[in-house]
């Protein structure tokens, strides 16, 4: 399988949660449509485009579960929740409930609206290591008040690579009256998803992380009952379009300047291959990779695990508590010298890194990633005991 991507293989990747991994047949594609839009863009811009993009959208809404005019293409995740920002009216002292463990981006994008609005962006704690959902859920509402108008939560934290209870938490949100906003940038693909059935007011995700799309390939899920007041983040043709398409919703968010939009369109080319070489098996597979080495790793560094190591918490990363001074040095030396791509994260003052296992990876991996540890336990001062 790892002939079929594009990674260099002098290099031991297990950081696929970053920025993915693209297969060759459907980079392939990818530049098979950069290719039709230079060779004619007028006629692809103008005239091809929007059955493309109509037709990947489809594709995508069967895979996500949702309704095809509920969803549009955006470059990523960031962009998807700054589109929401935009267009909400929280006042002065209103609340937006979230967690400890959120990207660092997302975070940012609170905090610059909260200064903006005068609204408070609430970091809830989340205790590790959990232990149990029902610990989650209890730490997580008691963030809870009367002020509290949104919720915002990632699906799988990026960080700490936790599984959230989010149809739990949509499901009593609904029944408070708060707005849903879910991150679920590391989902499609690494879990089965049906959005429909989680029943959030926004979901946003990625296709290259774990769907394996060309990069700046995500979507943006809305509920009908806050399309009409989702502003567009890029004003341009399709606001009061002389030639309206399917829906107002769509003509807003899709008409955003010229752009290659040649990613998204692969979307169909990406769900035949998942489907072509069986990934649901694979994607269990990889898990089961990551579920048997993660109290091994912690051990080695004398650490806990941060959940129990089950299919509840975990799926295709896992996050290794490590005790350094020096996280950066850490992961230039895991790949000068060792040839290890894997992320040193950062969350609340403490250190993890996170490993990551996709088709292309092997036992074999990990194990070259513990005979690293092992040398700069006995060599260094990077890691402490």
């Amino acid at each position: 399988m790892k002939s079929q991507f594009l990674l260099d293989p002098t290099i031991t990747f297990l950081n696929h949660g970053s920025f993915g991994a693209c297969p060759k047949p459907i980079f392939e594609e990818y530049q098979r449509f950069q290719l039709e839009l230079e060779t004619e863009p007028v006629l692809f811009i103008q005239k091809k485009a929007g059955g493309y993009l109509k037709t990947a959208r489809e594709k995508l809404s069967d895979y996500i579960g949702c309704n095809s005019l509920d969803v549009f293409f955006t470059p990523n995740p960031t962009f998807a929740i700054n589109t929401i920002m935009r267009s909400l009216d929280l006042q002065e002292g209103d609340e937006i409930l979230s967690t400890n463990h959120e990207y660092g981006a997302m975070d940012r994008i609170w905090s610059f609206y909260s200064k903006k609005s005068g609204a408070k962006y609430i970091r809830q704690n989340i205790t590790l290591p959990v232990t149990s959902k029902e610990q989650l859920l209890d730490e997580f509402w008691k963030g809870y008040n009367s002020k509290t108008k949104i919720i915002f939560l990632n699906h799988i934290s990026s960080c700490t690579a936790l599984v959230f209870p989010v149809k739990e938490i949509c499901d009593r949100a609904r029944e408070l009256g708060i707005i849903t906003i879910i991150d679920g940038a590391h989902v499609p693909g690494q879990m089965d998803l049906n959005i429909e059935d989680l029943n959030p007011d926004f979901y946003t995700g990625t296709l290259h992380k774990w769907m394996l799309a060309p990069k700046g390939s995500s979507f943006l899920y809305v509920k009908k009952a806050f399309q009409n007041t989702l502003d567009p983040l890029i004003v341009g043709w399709g606001y009061e379009s002389v030639s309206p398409g399917e829906c107002q919703f769509l003509d807003y968010q899709d008409y955003q300047g010229t752009r290659d939009i040649s990613s998204f369109l692969t979307t169909p080319k990406v769900i035949e291959f998942l489907e072509k070489n069986n990934w649901k098996s694979i994607a269990k597979q990889s898990k089961s990779i990551v579920l048997g080495n993660y109290q091994r790793f912690c051990d080695l560094l004398h650490t806990q695990p941060l959940c129990p190591i089950s299919e509840e918490f975990l799926v295709q990363m896992a996050s290794i508590p490590v005790k350094t001074t020096n996280p950066i040095g850490l992961k230039e030396l895991l790949f000068t010298k060792y040839k290890i791509e894997i992320p040193v994260m950062s969350l609340n003052g403490n250190f993890y890194l996170r490993y990551s296992v996709n088709g292309y990876n092997s036992q074999e991996d990990l194990d070259v990633l513990y005979a690293a540890l092992q040398d700069i336990l006995a060599t260094t001062d990077l890691i402490q005991e």
